[in-house]
Order: C-alpha cells, then structure tokens, then sequence
C-alpha cells in the first residue's frame, strides 16, 4: 500500500513516518513537506537514509506537487498545517492559505484521482473551551464546533471541507479531533519543549496568566497508534475523537517538568494572558475505544519523563532551531 502524508518533517508527522515505517514496513511511505520554520527534515534524514520514507518537498496549496505526489496513493493522511495559535493571532493569512486552501487542493486533488481514502488529522481546538468547575463534561462527536482563535477557525474550515467532499462527491474521508500531543521531535515553541530546552539553557519558563488553562494531553506514539487504527480500521465518513484522559493545568505541567531537571518554582515566569486563551479542553474518546477497540498505553508521568530525557539526548535537534526564533518566544498551549 502507498500511504502519503502531509507535513512529515513536522511534530507528529515525523513521528507518524517512524512509527509506520516499524508497524508496516511493507507500505510505500511518501512524504510531502514545504519545510517552512516548523518542518525539520533531520526528523526523518535516517528514515530517507534507509530508504524507508520518499522526501517531496512541496506546497500543499499547488495542484501540480499535490497530484505529482498523491497519484499512485491507497490513502492520504493530512497532517500538514500550521499550528501556533500565537502566530495566528499575529498573522491568519497562512493559517487560511495552508489550513483551508491546502486542505480543499488535497481533496480535489484525491477526488480526481480517485483516492482510496483522505484522512484528516485535526484538533480539539475547533470545540472551543470548556468551563473549569465542570470536570465531568468533555467533547463529545455531538458538541458544536465553537472556534476561538484563528488558527482554530482554520482548523475547523477544514473539517467542514472534508465532510462536504464526502457528503457532496461521495469521497471516502475520515477525521480525527486530538488533544495537545507531546512527545520527541516537537519544535521548541510548544509549552513542553519550550519549558525543557528554556531549563537547559539556564532560562526561566513562561506561564500564561495564572497557569489553571487545562489541556488532555496525549503522548505523540499513543497518537500515532489511533492514527494507524483509524486509517485502517476507520470508516468513511466518521469523525473520530483521540484523547488519553491526562487532563492537566498547565502550570501542574511546569511544576512536573522542574521536578524532572531539578528545578524549583523561581525558574517560573508568569507572563500576560494571550488574548481569547481558551480555558479547557478535555475528550472523550469512548466512539474510537467502542468501535476500534483503540486505547492509549503511556501514562503522562511515564510519557513526559521520557520526553525530558528525549530533549537532554538530542540537543543537536533543537539547538540549532532555536537560532531562527526572532524576539521573545511564548509558549502555545
């Protein structure tokens, strides 16, 4: 089979590309990347090395790398976007030029050829916030979408597109809505690697506003295992919710990362809120486990550990990513 993924130099599509490269190592891996700042090809250089990934370097919003890329393709797994709430904020532009336009040139791109099946792998976010002093409410397949930022409002664009090429073309389609993903590989402006990296070079850690911002967070491997479950277990036309149930406030996180290096709590810096910062997400992903049979295997204590030590091994990954970082850098989350 020929699986082609979207955004394989990025976070969780590098990850993707590793754990799909062990788990089926008879598929045919091709990979379509733009490389911009958060896309890094050293995530992968030992799987193209190996002959084991195809490297195409190219814009999802052009139709002919797009169809150059996918012609041949059993399935299509959309992972390229930007993500950086903070960033769309500042500037939306890219977040609708990759989220929305990319997202529709791959479904049109995959309905003229006739593709087996497109994937979309999207986020929580396009759900809006949930309240606090409510921890038994979660998301759930029937929660409206209620997008707060314009990275979450592409997203959710998105989303919408793709079930509109189902309902409307009868292209074969699947979506999945994922919490906040951690794990190795991940550019150091997310809350976690921005916090480890920030300790390892003797620089204190942000905190937006009082830190009580609440995120489910996912390990990126357990991720990767839904995701493979999803695309070949899947069917057309669902959406299916990813979430492990490791709702923390962020700043449980940061004080779970000091005690990790050592640290105590004067190397936390509170800084002011990002506008709109949504308060709490949280996932239930009962659907996926009932009908896939999918359930998550790393606990966040055991996950973060592994991630800390993952960034104190490979400081020759991020180092060099911090150089182009301008100005002062925020954590997303």
């Amino acid at each position: 089979m020929k699986v082609v993924v979207t955004g394989g130099a990025g976070f969780i599509g590098a990850n993707l590309l590793h754990f799909w490269a062990k788990a089926h190592p008879k598929d045919t891996l091709v990979t379509l990347d733009k490389l911009t700042y958060a896309g890094n090809r050293n995530s992968i250089r030992d799987l193209e090395k190996a002959g084991l990934v195809e490297f195409v370097k190219g814009d999802i919003c052009s139709f002919k790398v797009v169809e150059r890329t996918i012609k041949d393709a059993d399935i299509v797994i959309h992972l390229a976007a930007e993500t950086h709430v903070d960033r769309s904020i500042a500037d939306a532009a890219p977040f609708l030029s990759t989220n929305v336009t990319g997202t529709w040139v791959l479904l049109e791109s995959c309905r003229r050829f006739d593709i087996d099946r497109f994937y979309l792998v999207s986020t929580d976010e396009v759900m809006g916030s949930l309240p606090l002093n409510r921890p038994g409410l979660r998301f759930k397949l029937s929660t409206r979408y209620d997008p707060r930022s314009p990275y979450s409002a592409s997203k959710a664009a998105a989303d919408h597109l793709t079930r509109a090429y189902y309902h409307t073309y009868g292209l074969p389609v699947m979506i999945s809505n994922c919490g906040n993903n951690y794990g190795p590989y991940q550019y150091p402006e997310k809350l976690i690697p921005l916090a480890i990296t920030n300790l390892m070079r003797g620089k204190k850690v942000p905190l937006y506003g009082d830190g009580k911002n609440v995120r489910d967070w996912i390990h990126v491997e357990d991720h990767c295992r839904a995701i493979d479950t999803i695309a070949k277990k899947g069917k057309a036309g669902e959406t299916y919710l990813v979430g492990a149930g490791s709702e923390r406030s962020n700043i449980e996180v940061l004080r779970a990362i000091l005690r990790l290096m050592g640290k105590g709590g004067e190397w936390m810096e509170h800084v002011a809120d990002r506008p709109g910062h949504d308060r709490r997400y949280a996932i239930d992903p009962s659907y996926l486990r009932s009908k896939l049979g999918w359930v998550p295997r790393i606990p966040f204590e055991k996950g973060l550990e592994m991630t800390v030590q993952w960034y104190l091994d490979n400081r020759k990954w991020w180092e060099p990513l911090l150089g182009a970082q301008k100005g002062k850098v925020l954590p997303s989350h």
